[in-house]
């Protein structure tokens, strides 16, 4: 992993360049003719023709459609370009209405060529700030040939003529995802491409795929797992991952009851997980329709999907808590009653949290559960447990937030509330008051002991000042005493620049401190030094008034602490 990308995991709001690099509208990981070859215009394939004869035509077709070009030059090989794809044409229609047609023979000549024009290591994208969101995708620029060996592909999947047990022998392991030191040109990887039209036809090549070959489907199915996992918690970048999900939403659709126990990882493990990928609004939708499928097949499910999602809820991204608040009205629309009494403390906490968000969309969309007829009547059946835990924060919302729209729905909320249950509504409403009455003289208590300590401070540093300037004059005048030549020699002492006593700040008594400041004080007055003249009285003074502040001070720290 690079520096920079762990520095975006830690920080996704890490600087971007403001200016970002102008983008080609199209790429290609074709860069010269495969082969230095020049393309015979052949024949067309005809159904009424002898077999034989079309079975050698229609496989020379194919050896001739092996040969790739470079479409980044737009004026390069245009003949064999124009040869090739009427041979493309030729071969789908063949292929569509042709009966008897695909023989043993030509299986693996097809694949042959759908692996040659297909099966490519993918460009790196043009722009390293590239937001999929934002940005316009790199199209593939030999797309004119790519399409049509598509639908080539799709005929062949499609055909009437198709047997699985010729199929299996060329569509295998190796081909969904092949793997060798040489190459690595797996169909699954392809999902990775930036042109969207080229994922779409995948999308479409593997449901084939998968339906027709038996023996691939657990494979498939580990293979888009895997992809997944390095998704969320490696490279957070994979352009089809709404694709697989659309594919996996079809597939969950089919599963048999009861559901396998990997079926159930599978969505606890991964599915789930990849609500906390920050590029979520780019397959949400799929990713929503895929739970709500594992719901609907299984009920029991409904506690840990709802508890996943509270888990992975976003902190501070108003955009994905509204697809969330969104995915959370999907499950509630398919929950059933004994399942929502399970998630309803939890569920109903958090959406408290976001109807008091100071972002109104997502206020808004939280609020809009009420417009919901089934989840009201959800509601209605617990209003005991949810009346509780919402009527806070909706009366809070009611009073103090900003947009007013927000206010109007909240009190349509609090007026189906107080329709719903009104001796409950009344109970809150009288609790509510007063817990704010009491929230209210905690407040005045704690400011008016902020007040007395602050007075404290201020009346204690007068005396604090007085007992410094007797201290120093009074060292000075033993100092002169001791050394009578310092003041006959015409220098003058400095009383500022002898060290004077460290007096502790008020603020920062405790009664500890207090009894050990006043023994402190009768141990020094108590002892045998010299003091000087006319100072015992004003010493005592200043230490009595210290006394009596160090003790009120302590006092209101104990106060606070309560």
């Amino acid at each position: 992993m690079s520096s920079g990308t762990f520095v975006d995991r830690i920080d996704p709001f890490a600087k971007r360049s403001l200016k970002k690099k102008s983008k080609k509208s199209q790429g290609s990981s074709r860069y010269r003719n495969s082969q230095d070859v020049e393309l015979q215009q052949l024949p067309p394939l005809k159904v009424d023709c002898s077999s034989l004869e079309q079975e050698e035509l229609f496989i020379r077709k194919l050896r001739q459609c092996c040969v790739s070009f470079d479409f980044m030059d737009p004026l390069s090989d245009l003949k064999g370009k124009e040869i090739k794809r009427a041979a493309l044409n030729d071969l789908s229609a063949y292929i569509t209405h042709g009966r008897g047609v695909l023989t043993e023979n030509v299986y693996p000549e097809i694949i042959k060529m759908i692996s040659v024009n297909l099966f490519r290591t993918l460009p790196p994208s043009e722009n390293p700030d590239f937001d999929p969101e934002e940005d316009d995708p790199t199209l593939e620029a030999s797309w004119p040939h790519l399409q049509l060996v598509y639908e080539v592909f799709l005929r062949f999947l499609e055909s009437a003529d198709f047997q699985a047990t010729f199929g299996k022998k060329v569509i295998d392991q190796k081909f969904v995802l092949q793997v060798s030191r040489s190459c690595h040109y797996p169909l699954l990887e392809l999902f990775d491409s930036e042109d969207p039209r080229e994922r779409d036809f995948l999308k479409t090549v593997l449901h084939r795929i998968y339906g027709k070959f038996l023996g691939l489907r657990a494979f498939i199915r580990k293979q888009i797992n895997n992809i997944f996992l390095r998704f969320i918690y490696e490279t957070e970048h994979f352009n089809g991952v709404g694709e697989l999900l659309e594919i996996l939403g079809s597939i969950i659709n089919g599963f048999a009851l009861p559901l396998k126990a990997e079926h159930k990882q599978f969505l606890v493990k991964v599915l789930l997980p990849l609500h906390k990928v920050k590029v979520l609004s780019l397959y949400h939708a799929q990713l929503a329709y895929c739970v709500v499928q594992f719901l609907e097949k299984d009920a029991s499910l409904t506690e840990p999907v709802v508890r996943g999602l509270l888990k992975f809820w976003p902190k501070t991204c108003s955009q994905k808590e509204v697809m969330f608040l969104g995915e959370i009205e999907e499950i509630l629309d398919v929950i059933e009653p004994p399942q929502f009494v399970k998630i309803q403390e939890p569920l109903f906490r958090q959406i408290a949290k976001c109807v008091s968000s100071p972002h109104f969309q997502v206020a808004e969309r939280a609020l809009y559960f009420w417009n919901n007829e089934y989840a009201m009547s959800l509601i209605e059946d617990n209003n005991a447990v949810i009346m509780p835990i919402m009527f806070p924060a909706l009366y809070r919302i009611s009073k103090e937030h900003w947009n007013q729209t927000i206010v109007a729905l909240v009190y349509n909320v609090l007026k189906t509330f107080m329709e719903m249950n009104s001796k409950l509504f009344d109970e809150l409403t009288a609790s509510y008051k007063a817990e704010r009455q009491k929230e209210k003289r905690r407040e005045r208590e704690r400011e008016e002991l902020w007040k007395r300590l602050n007075e404290l401070e201020i009346s204690s540093r007068a005396p604090n000042k007085e007992q410094n300037l007797l201290t120093n004059q009074s060292a000075g005048g033993l100092i002169q005493d001791a050394n009578p030549s310092l003041g006959a020699g015409g220098a003058q002492l400095n009383p500022n620049s002898l060290s004077s006593p460290t007096v502790t700040s008020t603020s920062s008594f405790t009664p500890s401190s207090a009894n050990s400041t006043g023994n402190n004080n009768n141990n020094s007055t108590g002892s045998g030094a010299a003091q000087p003249p006319g100072s015992s009285g004003a010493g005592s003074a200043l230490s009595a008034a210290t006394s009596q502040q160090n003790a009120s001070a302590a006092d209101a720290a104990a106060a606070l602490s309560k």
